[in-house]
């Protein structure tokens, strides 16, 4: 029917026009971005899918950068560890170039010098040694979580690679005592001899077997001869500096009076120690007129032993003897930080095998995602071909539909 005042034909050709424009958008769109589904309207349950694969990739991708960061981590500390290894053999060389007899005692004590300096280096090491403010030698009793991007992480004990935990703890060894009580000062009164200023008294000191520490006293203030904390234990290394030398030519002198602060009495202590590392027991005397106000035991003329001393912590080469001993004790400490260092190997290689799996498994899922969201452009394309003829058609029709209502005129004419 021709008529004037609604043109079906042009209402048609529009109609299937913006159609034809709609698609040629979306191929547009779809190309231009790469991606088939560019908002929900597109494929809103792709959309779903593609969203928490999207989210998984950037989890696994993560978790393969935390595992780069553990192995990273280990490789700090076993690098630590191998410098550990090097002075724990330094250390072994030493023992054994102490452990034979043709060294003399001071030979041996420069040797001893260097043995506890390797030592100290390595509790050093233990301490210092941190990854962002981790240190993993100090202490055996944590662990550090590693998350690989699963819900299961891997876990990395510390270690204890101190002095302590190697069981290399230095020192002269035998025997020590810290007086039960002690002073508010240094430089307050220790003893006090009370005999008018007539006589002399000792204050003795012996070590199961060494030689005996003889500190005289003499009253030289007004009938009262009062010694302060610092002045005993200066008599008393004065005395042990003099002890010469034994049959073998071994120089025995040594400090053998040292003042401690003790902090929880906030108190000033006698600390009396053996030379070497034989003594078991120590036995200290003193005078009739001797009053020990700092705390010794021993007073009028009584012996006492002192049972709560304690052997000191003794890894030494001071001795051919002792030597002998350090060598196995090292060899432990060791057969230790092998140990763990090995633990810290296996968990690197776990870590590195993770890193791998991690990878694979980013990778599948990037191309399940590529799957679900990227455009074929192959097929887009020949999509936007069609479409674009069916634009240009629609615009062709759509204006031949706009010119038919004038057909009308040549009636009315």
């Amino acid at each position: 029917m021709l008529a004037i005042q609604n043109n079906i034909m042009a209402m048609n050709a529009s109609r299937h026009l913006g159609r034809s424009y709609s698609a040629l958008g979306n191929s547009v769109e779809r190309l231009s971005s790469g991606l088939r589904i560019n908002s929900a309207k597109d494929d809103a349950a792709g959309l779903a899918v593609r969203e928490l694969m999207r989210a998984e990739i950037a989890v696994q991708g993560q978790g393969a950068r935390n595992a780069q960061d553990g192995v990273s981590m280990l490789q700090t500390m076993e690098g630590a560890m191998a410098v550990m290894n090097e002075n724990l053999i330094r250390m072994m060389e030493l023992a054994e170039q102490s452990a034979t007899g043709s060294y003399s005692q001071s030979q041996r004590e420069i040797m001893n010098a260097e043995f506890e300096e390797m030592a100290n280096e390595i509790e050093r090491i233990a301490h210092a040694t941190q990854f962002n403010e981790i240190a993993m030698l100090n202490s055996d009793t944590g662990s550090v979580e590693i998350h690989v991007g699963t819900e299961e992480t891997i876990n990395v004990n510390t270690v204890d690679m101190t002095k302590d935990g190697l069981g290399i703890e230095t020192g002269d060894g035998g025997w020590r005592h810290v007086s039960d009580h002690g002073v508010a000062d240094a430089s307050d009164t220790w003893v006090t001899i009370d005999n008018d200023g007539e006589n002399t008294d000792n204050l003795t000191i012996q070590f199961d077997g060494e030689e005996e520490i003889v500190v005289e006293l003499d009253a030289t203030h007004g009938g009262a001869g009062e010694y302060s904390l610092n002045q005993i234990a200066a008599l008393i290394n004065e005395e042990s500096q003099s002890l010469g030398y034994d049959s073998d030519g071994n120089n025995l002198a040594y400090n053998a009076a040292e003042v401690v602060y003790d902090e929880a009495d906030e108190t000033y202590n006698l600390q009396l120690s053996s030379r070497g590392g034989d003594a078991a027991s120590m036995t200290i005397e003193l005078g009739s007129d001797v009053t020990a106000t700092g705390g010794l035991t021993g007073q009028d003329d009584v012996s006492a032993d002192f049972d709560e001393g304690s052997e000191q912590a003794g890894l030494n080469i001071l001795t051919a003897e002792a030597a002998q001993d350090a060598l196995n004790t090292v060899e432990d400490a060791i057969h230790i930080k092998d140990g763990a260092r090995a633990m810290f190997g296996y968990k690197m290689n776990r870590l590195e095998s993770t890193i791998t799996i991690l990878g694979i498994q980013e990778e599948n899922l990037q191309a399940s995602e590529s799957r679900i969201s990227d455009v074929d452009v192959a097929t887009e394309m020949a999509e936007l071909t069609r479409t674009q003829v069916l634009a240009q058609a629609g615009t062709a029709m759509l204006a031949q539909a706009n010119t038919m209502p004038q057909m009308a005129l040549t009636l009315l004419g």
